[in-house]
């Protein structure tokens, strides 16, 4: 597999600055962002809150980075985002920050350096809309939401 450079900006650099973000394992197909927090910040059950990681990033014309939920901190305090997944566009430079909302039933409280959510870097394809009188048929037709039944 071919590594893609994406340059990295520490926008808070300090003595304790966090690690950039890096893959846990040899498989793992996102790197683990950190909070990057001056003070504990606690989310109500219910509650939601935009966390900055202090960093951002040069993503390369033609991908994207796809900010995703941990499943740990989903299974074991109904921690996630609210826009799963995330686009962050190729030409973005500002801060990378993630909407944590609260799903669990205890406050949780986010702090410095914990692991908040993943980013994963992909390839896009930008289409060309063409207005049409109409389109192709298939077996699928116009059926939406619960079309197949199983639900």
């Amino acid at each position: 597999m071919d590594a893609v450079i994406v340059p990295v900006q520490r926008l808070r650099p300090s003595a304790d600055a966090l690690p950039l973000p890096t893959y846990m394992t040899a498989g793992a197909a996102g790197v683990d962002l950190m909070a990057d927090v001056a003070a504990p910040v606690e989310l109500p059950p219910g509650g939601r809150a935009l966390i900055p990681t202090g960093i951002a990033i040069e993503i390369p014309a033609g991908f994207e980075a796809q900010v995703r939920p941990r499943s740990g901190l989903a299974l074991r305090h109904g921690i996630t985002l609210l826009n799963a997944p995330g686009t962050i566009d190729s030409d973005y430079r500002g801060e990378i920050q993630v909407l944590l909302v609260n799903l669990g039933d205890r406050p949780f409280t986010v702090r410095r350096g914990e692991r908040i959510a993943q980013l994963v870097f992909a390839p896009v394809v930008q289409a060309e809309l063409r207005e049409a009188e109409t389109l192709v048929s298939s077996d699928r037709g116009a059926g939406g939401f619960g079309h197949t039944g199983v639900g």
